[in-house]
């Protein structure tokens, strides 16, 4: 990951050393880190007189008085993130918004654009809100892959790739391709294949093990049964069981709404703390 650069999303509760840990592997490894402090709009408080269409909306005479606040706060943050870079040397950049959660997709998914991967900052799990869309940004409006639970630049001996020869599990590879080539130890793990021509091949996961052999990582190619049970927590218990220090997936096989109303693998994935995960769609 030596001179990439890293889309940190961050906002104002961000911890100092979590953003100092980050902004030190980032100077260690000549990498440009690029922060997206998102601070959270003041509601616009709107009041109605009348019946439309005779009537009028109001808008408090103190409201551009609560906004210049919050952008004061959120400016001095800002000024407080680029003095912590200032201090462990990468190169980089710190910009911040204001936004509504509905736009954080929009604003992350632009900067991600010109990155080559995207972290979300840990304790950002404790906003959902922001944590999902943040994810949806970098997954459905980029084309790079999302690491969760791990700083970007943290080395990796052992990673397991979940595969299923679908093209977010493609994606996933290459976005993961530099942690891959770096790594002791490549696991493809298949879960419940569909061994047919048309589906995932005669013998499932051979195909990307050939692939990947050939750029040089040593690789095991290992078939497994669910048995029944969800494959999120297959996943997590193979990728453990095997001491794996990343594990690389395609994200919203399914649709993003199925998941988000039934749950499914990625939701599952993205909300656990324990194990590091790249994701990409």
């Amino acid at each position: 990951m030596d001179r990439t650069t890293t889309l940190f999303v961050i906002n104002q509760d961000t911890p100092d050393n979590v953003i100092s840990e980050v902004a030190d592997a980032a100077a260690e490894k000549q990498a440009r880190l690029s922060c997206l402090l998102l601070g959270p709009a003041p509601p616009l408080p709107t009041y109605a007189y009348g019946v439309p269409p005779y009537g009028a909306m109001n808008i408090p005479p103190n409201w551009v008085k609560i906004v210049e606040k919050e952008q004061q706060a959120l400016n001095h943050r800002v000024n407080e993130v680029e003095a912590l870079l200032a201090r462990s040397g990468p190169a980089g950049d710190v910009i911040g918004h204001l936004c509504a959660t509905t736009d954080i997709k929009h604003l992350v998914g632009t900067r991600a654009r010109v990155c080559d991967i995207a972290h979300i900052a840990p304790h950002l799990h404790d906003a959902p809100d922001i944590m999902r869309e943040a994810a949806h940004g970098v997954l459905f409006r980029s084309p790079i892959g999302l690491m969760l639970n791990a700083a970007p630049y943290r080395p990796v001996s052992r990673v397991f790739v979940a595969w299923n020869s679908s093209d977010a599990a493609a994606k996933a590879v290459h976005a993961a391709l530099p942690y891959l080539l770096a790594a002791q130890e490549v696991v493809i793990g298949c879960f419940d294949p569909v061994i047919t021509a048309d589906k995932e091949g005669a013998d499932p996961g051979t195909d990307v093990a050939a692939w990947l052999s050939h750029r040089g990582c040593t690789v095991t190619v290992t078939q497994y049964p669910s048995g029944g049970r969800e494959i999120a927590q297959c996943l997590q218990d193979r990728a453990k069981e095997g001491g794996a220090d990343l594990l690389v997936m395609g994200a919203y096989g399914h649709t993003r709404m199925v998941q988000a109303v039934f749950g499914g693998t990625t939701r599952t994935l993205m909300e656990q703390t324990d194990l590091p995960v790249l994701l990409a769609h």
